[in-house]
């Protein structure tokens, strides 16, 4: 019996391949014989480059860099076996978690940061890189970012303007005569799940300014300062730069700016993560593919990585099960989408603390893997 397994992290338990390890292990009580192959799965947001690193055997690089209210910060990136791919997640330099509650403020914060990880990975040799935008605490427009990588935003005097959104109010120029020349070669795959445009009742500012502490009158002015940089950027960037692209919101305006600034297309991250991983070519010899994630419900019916992997399977004929660390009634709606049964993992009452605890989690998960695959061999005897 052929299985793949492509399991996304339990979050704050079992990482992807944890996870994946543990259905091995529950696989194999089962049939030892059994040819398991587990394989790394993310969405392109947190976890996206463990995932990645992790299961493909890259390494990882950890630097010092701008937080997103202007603290210095660590954030690690990973760089591929090729030497020539890098994978960001931007919310590891610019993200919300990272921003005390009290204190998060988008008038202010910065995606300067997320630059500068770039820029490292540049001089590091790195032209293809994979960048998840989720997360972010910033509405800036992405123009933090192109700072650090050169380009100049400047005033009516000619003085670069202040990091923040609140730094788009006196923006009167956009240069590039500073832009490190290396950006030219290099490419982005962004993950981005969201259609939001720059602007409007359904822009960056409007849809996620509030999470970020933003108030209405400070939502109003942000989207009209995004405006005016746009068309500036049109000017700029003739042809590129489209505030009304799908997705052009995302971050807080990262999207347009990797769009219009950049050698950029953005893409489901899911998508991105199956095509990067090759997890077709194991699907396509499996008699079975595994998959799941922390808690299974309706929002995961809607594209999340475990239907992302079934849909995937469903091309090739392969059933398919998934196991979760909670399943809600919404849940069955994830049997349409190709997950032919799921299971929860819990075996008794517990306190969420319990049953996030990893090793309890990694036991839990191994068992009801265990039961399930008995039941599976068993099947596949009758007929």
């Amino acid at each position: 019996m052929k299985i793949v397994v492509a399991m996304d992290s339990l979050k704050g338990s079992l990482t992807s391949l944890e996870a994946g390890h543990a259905v091995r292990e529950g696989a194999l009580r089962a049939d030892p014989a059994a040819r398991v192959a587990v394989r790394p799965l993310a969405d392109g947001g947190e976890g996206t480059v463990d995932a990645l690193v992790s299961g493909l055997n890259g390494t990882r690089r950890r630097i010092t860099v701008t937080g997103p209210m202007g603290d210095p910060v660590d954030c690690a990136y990973g760089i591929l076996p090729d030497g020539r791919t890098a994978v960001v997640e931007m919310s590891g330099a610019a993200g919300l978690p990272l921003v005390e509650p009290e204190r998060r403020d988008p008038l202010r914060a910065t995606t300067y940061g997320v630059g500068e990880v770039l820029r490292d990975a540049i001089g590091q040799g790195c032209r293809r890189f994979i960048v998840g935008i989720g997360g972010s605490a910033t509405n800036d427009g992405g123009v933090g970012m192109l700072q650090a990588l050169g380009y100049g935003f400047l005033d009516g005097n000619g003085r670069p303007i202040p990091r923040g959104a609140a730094g788009l109010a006196n923006l009167c120029t956009i240069t590039d005569d500073g832009v490190l020349p290396e950006l030219a070669q290099c490419e982005f795959k962004v993950a981005c799940d969201v259609t939001n445009p720059l602007c409007g009742e359904q822009g960056c500012s409007a849809v996620y300014g509030p999470q970020k502490g933003a108030g209405p009158a400070a939502i109003a002015r942000m989207d009209s300062w995004l405006a005016r940089y746009a068309a500036l950027a049109a000017q700029r960037c003739p042809g590129k730069a489209d505030p009304d692209h799908p997705g052009a919101g995302a971050a807080g305006g990262m999207g347009f700016a990797f769009l219009a600034f950049t050698n950029a297309a953005l893409e489901s991250g899911i998508r991105i993560v199956l095509a990067e991983t090759g997890l077709a070519d194991y699907i396509r010899e499996a008699d079975l593919v595994v998959t799941g994630e922390g808690r299974l419900d309706g929002q995961t019916a809607m594209g999340k990585a475990p239907v992302g992997v079934a849909r995937l399977a469903k091309e090739y004929g392969k059933p398919v099960i998934a196991f979760a660390g909670s399943v809600t009634p919404d849940a069955a709606a994830c049997n349409e989408q190709g997950i032919d049964a799921f299971f929860p993992i819990l075996r008794g009452i517990c306190t969420l603390q319990e049953a996030m605890d990893p090793d309890t989690a990694r036991q839990n998960l191994a068992a009801a893997s265990e039961q399930a695959f008995r039941l599976w061999r068993a099947a596949r005897r009758q007929n």
